[in-house]
């Protein structure tokens, strides 16, 4: 069977399942391996940027007809698709089913189209039994959602009794500039790993928050994760949070309980991975109970410090030889 998949969750979905994608977006990159699988979409925004020079450019740009994502139909007529995944949860985060199914109306093949929209764990969930059956992998998908299910319940077992106040206050961001809250998945991720989150609601959608309600909640543990963002770009971006008024008092940045996740990886991409995320975020958020994060998913955010004095080195040492005759 022939399946593309337009956005980094699907591609991982149809991975656990055992299955790899003839085709992917321009951000499918783990597993590995599919990097090296024709792109069939691309962004109009340069994603190298400063997370205020990236909202302003999606701003701009999901203001036109067009959108901030083409699809490349002539290497979707090249692939043949069988079957399709794509999303209709966020037509910033990734390609939207319209444009897929405008795509898919001017290429000979007639594949089926698979849309994925989850808010929550259990769509995750719902959506891997989903695509196992389009994709022929019923009793697969059966088998993986069992153990990624065996997985969140060991987290929960070994949060114990998370009485109201046994529970950190959690404030998990999404984006820097402007500020936003992760929404989604992300309350239930926190209220099992032992923490409270009362910024959002569990399926709520990701918004931009006043930075005064913020500091009003004062998060006692913060989680900084952005949209896209791996633990390097996340460096480049950290002022956007320190240089902000208050920042210092939050009780969280006192008592050294702030942290960075790689968002782009792990927060974001409602895929198998998310139970990786949540066995992350325990540790965090509950430190008496489990071992630290591993150090490749989050890390503590003054660390962020030296991962971007690296970055600047690097881009100088760059810089250099580049510069030479």
């Amino acid at each position: 069977m022939r399946i593309v998949t337009t956005l980094p969750s699907a591609t991982e979905t149809v991975a656990a399942l055992g299955l790899e994608p003839v085709g992917v977006s321009h951000e499918c990159d783990y597993p590995p391996s599919a990097a090296s699988a024709p792109a069939v979409t691309r962004s109009k925004i340069d994603a190298s940027g400063s997370s205020g020079e990236i909202d302003h450019q999606v701003l701009e740009t999901s203001d036109t007809e067009d959108g901030v994502y083409d699809v490349d139909v002539e290497i979707l007529e090249e692939l043949d698709p069988d079957v399709i995944v794509t999303q209709g949860m966020c037509d910033v985060c990734a390609v939207d089913v319209a444009i897929i199914e405008d795509a898919a109306d001017r290429i000979e093949a007639d594949p089926e189209i698979v849309p994925t929209d989850p808010h929550s764990v259990g769509d995750v969930l719902d959506d891997l039994e989903r695509i196992g059956h389009a994709v022929g992998r019923e009793e697969r998908a059966r088998e993986v959602r069992r153990d990624l299910e065996s997985r969140l319940e060991a987290v929960r077992d070994r949060t114990g009794d998370r009485s109201a106040e046994d529970r950190p206050r959690v404030a998990i961001f999404d984006w820097t500039d402007p500020v936003m809250i992760a929404g989604h998945w992300t309350a239930e991720l926190v209220d099992w790993a032992g923490g409270e989150y009362g910024l959002a609601d569990a399926g709520e959608r990701s918004r931009p928050r006043e930075w005064d309600d913020i500091r009003a909640y004062d998060p006692e543990v913060v989680i900084v994760a952005p949209c896209g963002f791996d633990l390097e770009q996340t460096a480049r971006n950290r002022t956007d949070l320190t240089e902000r008024d208050g920042w210092d008092e939050l009780t969280a940045v006192q008592e050294d309980r702030v942290w960075a996740m790689d968002g782009d990886h792990y927060l974001n991409r409602p895929g198998p991975r998310l139970v990786d995320t949540l066995e992350a975020l325990a540790p965090i958020v509950r430190p008496e109970r489990f071992d630290g994060p591993d150090p490749e998913v989050a890390v503590p955010f003054d660390d962020l410090e030296g991962i971007a004095s690296t970055e600047t080195s690097d881009s100088d040492a760059r810089t250099e030889v580049d510069s030479r005759p």
